[in-house]
């Protein structure tokens, strides 16, 4: 059992390996020094003494069979001495860290992915070792985001569910009247639970790349004109202006118009939550070299250096304090990236500080 796996093993086939090349090397250099060598050991013989009796050559070729056999020997002995060394230093820098290797990906399948190979030089070795730890880097943050997610989610879910829970206890105790009123607020709970169930499935969709995206080609503008026409009332009745900047040469994209009218959507949602009455946000469409560029700029709250790319995880809200009934469920932007990165583009925020507004920008792909 042992010798079957020590043959499976790499280790063994790089010995075994070795071991060949010695041995075909050698039976090489014997056929070769035997079927050559007295030839050529007669002749400088004849050039250097002439005549040479026949016993005396017979005793010639004997001690010159023993010392190539001799030497053959003692160079199969040196080869077979190297090769172990050699085999040794090569087990140390490839063998070892293949099973380090082999040990961190049995740890990271057991669960625990925060295990890494320590990595040194540039060989192919040290590529291995560094996207291994990429990978594993990816792994652990993968699994961050997912323990993150169901932990938001149950919070997410708590609150309805305890509302409900209350009013139900408290109809059948005879406590709560079932009124208007409680009907009204009973399907307002469950419709937060619809709402979030749905917005949770449809960023799953778009980062797992299973939307179907009917793509047409349109003017940049002529999106945010149609964003800022949707979103026009909900802006005129907190007070807060909207205007689109006139371009000229607006680029053509192709995209899911309903899509990237969602995306624009929830930006402009995001800038009207937390842009005070009186402010100002803009939409803004341009050419960026081989890419179209479209942004949405407030007057608002301003982001921190530490939220500008937070603000982007599902479930995370700027302001902790906020209900989700005015804060939204923190999933907005979530989609609003999972939808541009579906179409091959970039999102990001900018903003120069808390109290300075922010700027969230969009790069899609322009049309040929």
């Amino acid at each position: 059992m042992r010798l079957a796996l020590l043959r499976r093993t790499l280790t063994a086939k790089l010995l075994a390996g070795q071991l060949a090349v010695i041995v075909a090397g050698s039976a090489t250099l014997a056929l070769v020094a035997f079927a050559v060598g007295p030839g050529i050991f007669h002749r400088h013989v004849r050039n250097a003494l002439g005549y040479v009796p026949p016993d005396v050559l017979r005793h010639l070729d004997s001690a010159f069979a023993d010392a190539l056999v001799l030497s053959l020997a003692l160079g199969i002995a040196a080869a077979t001495a190297t090769a172990a060394a050699v085999g040794w230093l090569v087990w140390t820098r490839l063998v070892r860290p293949l099973r380090r290797l082999a040990v961190a990906a049995r740890r990271i399948s057991r669960g625990d992915y925060g295990s890494r190979v320590t990595v040194a030089g540039s060989d192919e070795l040290a590529v291995l070792g560094r996207a291994f730890n990429e990978m594993a880097a990816s792994l652990d943050s993968a699994e961050e985001r997912r323990r993150r997610l169901l932990s938001d989610v149950a919070h997410e879910l708590r609150t309805p569910l305890a509302t409900i829970d209350a009013y139900l206890e408290g109809l059948a105790d005879g406590v709560v009247e079932p009124g208007p009123a409680t009907w009204k607020l009973l399907r307002s709970e469950t419709g937060r639970l619809g709402r979030l169930t749905e917005d949770v499935a449809k960023v799953s969709r778009a980062e797992e790349r299973q939307l179907d995206l009917r793509l047409q080609r349109v003017q940049a503008r002529a999106l945010l004109e149609t964003a800022a026409q949707a979103a026009a009332p909900a802006f005129a009745a907190k007070g807060v202006r909207l205007e689109v900047v006139p371009a000229s040469g607006s680029p053509e994209i192709d995209v899911d118009v309903d899509r990237l009218g969602e995306v624009l959507a929830n930006l402009l949602e995001n800038a009207l939550l937390h842009t005070p009455s009186g402010g100002v946000v803009t939409l803004a469409a341009r050419r960026d070299g081989d890419d179209a560029l479209l942004s949405v700029a407030d007057t608002g709250v301003g982001l921190a250096a530490e939220d500008l790319e937070r603000v982007f995880e599902r479930f995370y809200r700027i302001d902790r304090a906020r209900s989700r009934d005015r804060g939204g469920s923190g999933i907005g932007l979530a989609i609003a990236r999972a939808l541009v990165e579906a179409h091959g583009g970039e999102i990001w925020a900018e903003s120069p500080g808390v109290g300075h507004g922010a700027r969230f920008l969009c790069r899609i792909p322009a049309a040929p």
